[in-house]
């Protein structure tokens, strides 16, 4: 699986006392069960819940494409909510 995102707003997140975790940290969430919803359509962006280290965290993405294939392309990230974390462990 590939992804990119913007390197600079990593860093603002890293920083960030609710966030906590930079995208490259966030990759984690893909590599276990997660759960996924569509979040919108314009532009298509879906939501995955997630496993990162010991919390679970909430990452935008949307699915691109090159020569290569599909890239995960990572817009924006938080510790998941009350209702996320519910509705991961009832969908997982």
């Amino acid at each position: 699986m590939r992804f990119t995102f913007d390197p600079r707003k990593s860093v603002r997140l890293r920083a960030n006392p609710k966030r906590g975790i930079g995208f490259e940290e966030a990759q984690e969430v893909f590599t276990r069960p997660y759960w996924l919803d569509r979040r919108s359509d314009v532009p298509e962006q879906y939501v995955a819940v997630g496993w990162v280290r010991d919390r679970l965290y909430s990452v935008i993405f949307e699915i691109r494409e090159d020569d290569e294939g599909e890239i995960l392309h990572l817009v924006t990230l938080w510790r998941s909510t009350k209702e996320e974390v519910r509705l991961y462990e009832e969908n997982s």
